[in-house]
């Protein structure tokens, strides 16, 4: 299922996104790119930078998490070094500590020194600053409606009707996904309101049902969902772009994902 999604979602797609978004490099970064061009051929002080080191910076808060998720898995909860790896395992202090191992491993064999570092560090605040409060902003306005009982209401629309579990659990996914901007919540309000229907169904299709609840969560994410805010900033674009870029193309993968469900069902 995924490879075609993938492929509709993906190059097709963007393909007719590009006639009628018209996307250029945001203003901040047009006016530096041919000077970015011209250093390329230039001599880099970070040539002695070895790949592993790269690696290693990119990877370590990736590690550290998934050390944490096996750890929370394979030991006791009274194991003093489940706690010391659930500790490191946080995602605030795995990426703090990733942000470490890129500064002595990429930052300081590549020539620069403690102020260096400290402007590196520091110049990489401001451009996130903006994407950090709309983001935030995003979050609380999608709490607001999970709080406001918005996902049970929908939740109760759901149970009485009369539907295929398949639709039915895409259905309550994307109502909720839309109503409260969390493909989260979505997933898992939609997963316990068919849990009773998936008791009686084969193995086969409870997993078709995981997969269209699951593709249901990612529909037509809008400016209550704070991943919708995040690709807005970061790529310079305005509200009514992102819709018609990142908001289409996620509710194509769930149609898409939809579709594919229904025609497997029918084979198994």
């Amino acid at each position: 299922m995924a490879i075609p999604t993938v492929i509709v979602a993906g190059p097709l797609f963007g393909r007719l996104a590009t006639r009628w978004v018209g996307i250029g490099p945001p203003p901040e970064r047009a006016a530096t790119a041919v000077a970015g061009e011209a250093e390329v051929h230039e001599p880099r002080r970070a040539v002695g930078i070895g790949i592993g080191a790269v690696v290693a910076a990119v990877l370590t808060p990736v590690a550290l998490m998934l050390v944490r998720a096996v750890a929370e898995i394979a030991l006791p909860e009274e194991s003093g070094v489940r706690d010391v790896l659930e500790i490191v395992g946080e995602p605030i202090v795995a990426l703090l500590v990733g942000v470490l191992v890129a500064m002595f491993a990429l930052g300081v064999p590549s020539g620069m020194g403690r102020r260096g570092l400290t402007d590196s560090v520091g110049g990489a605040l401001p451009a996130i600053a903006g994407i950090l409060l709309i983001v935030g902003a995003g979050g609380g306005f999608k709490q607001a409606l999970v709080d406001a009982g918005v996902g049970d209401l929908i939740g109760d629309w759901a149970g009485a009707a009369n539907l295929s579990p398949l639709l039915l659990g895409w259905l309550v996914a994307v109502a909720i996904r839309v109503a409260t901007g969390s493909a989260t919540v979505a997933t898992i309000t939609a997963a316990g309101i068919v849990a009773p229907l998936a008791a009686a169904l084969p193995a086969p299709t409870v997993a078709l049902l995981a997969l269209a609840i699951g593709a249901g969560s990612l529909f037509f994410s809008h400016v209550n969902d704070a991943g919708f805010w995040l690709v807005k900033e970061y790529f310079g674009l305005t509200v009514g772009q992102t819709i018609k870029s990142w908001s289409l193309m996620e509710t194509v993968i769930s149609v898409v994902g939809l579709s594919l469900v229904l025609l497997l069902s029918a084979f198994v």
